[in-house]
This record gives C-alpha cells, structure tokens and sequence, in this order.
C-alpha cells in the first residue's frame, strides 16, 4: 500500500514561509479606537450643551410663568400677563431652537472633520499594510523557489 502523505507538515511549512504581521490590525484598532474616542467626545460636548440650553430655558420659562400665577388686582391684568408670557415664549423657543441648531451644526462639523481624518488614517495603513505584504510574500516566493 501507499504511504498517505504528511499534509500537517506540508501546511506548517507553507504557513511558516508567508509569516503574518499583525501589526497593521494593531495599527488598525488603535485608529479605530481613537476614531471611537474622538466621536464620544463630541458626542458628550454635545449633550452637555442642549443639557445647558433646555435648564436655562426651563429657569426661564418657569419665571415667566410665577408672574402669571401671580394675584392681580384687575381681571385686565390677568390677559396682559398671558399675553406676555405668550410673547416671551415665542421669543425664547426661537432663541432657544436657534442655539440647538448651533450645537447640531458643530456636531455636523466635528464629525466630517472626524471622519475625513479617520479615512485618510485608514488609507494611510492599508496602503502600508498591503505594500509590507506584497513585499513579505514578494521575498517569501522567492525563498521558497530558490530551494
């Protein structure tokens, strides 16, 4: 009968002749990790300023609304403090949407920034890492046809 041939030893060998680098995936995460950081951060500034914004239109508003409940001596009164305060809301929910947009558009800003960085990051060291390993196979093949 036929020896069966030793497939184990065959695959150690190739697998051995073409190594494996495993510092572009670690070049990778950490790029993905900084990416991850960044977009929290931003993400964080950004809720603590509508955090900020709602508080101080909430004290606001809630000013506004103890001169309404507030005793008047002619019923008259009662119609213009409504009136006020229906002004004043109008006035501050534009004043207030307006700063909320203003938070959104940074968000809008600071991630395209993040993200073109981040692309041109992840360019950057995949064309290293596929340039390591044509070169690594390149000397590999030639190893290996030399024998």
């Amino acid at each position: 009968m036929a020896a069966q041939q030793d497939f184990t030893a065959m695959f150690k060998d190739m697998m051995g002749a073409f190594p494996v680098d495993m510092t572009a995936m670690e070049d990778a995460f950490k790029t993905s990790t900084s990416l991850s950081e960044k977009m929290s951060a931003v993400a964080l500034e950004a809720a603590e300023k509508s955090t900020e914004i709602s508080a101080k239109w909430t004290k606001a508003t809630i000013g506004k609304a103890s001169d309404v409940t507030k005793a008047k001596g002619d019923v008259a009164d009662y119609g213009k403090a409504m009136t006020d305060f229906a002004s004043f809301s109008a006035e501050a929910a534009a004043e207030h949407m307006a700063a909320f947009a203003e938070v959104a558009k940074k968000v809008q800003m600071e991630t395209v920034e993040l993200m073109l960085s981040a692309g041109k990051d992840f360019t950057e060291e995949a064309t290293a890492a596929v340039k390591k390993a044509t070169d690594d196979v390149t000397a590999a093949t030639k190893k290996a046809s030399s024998k």
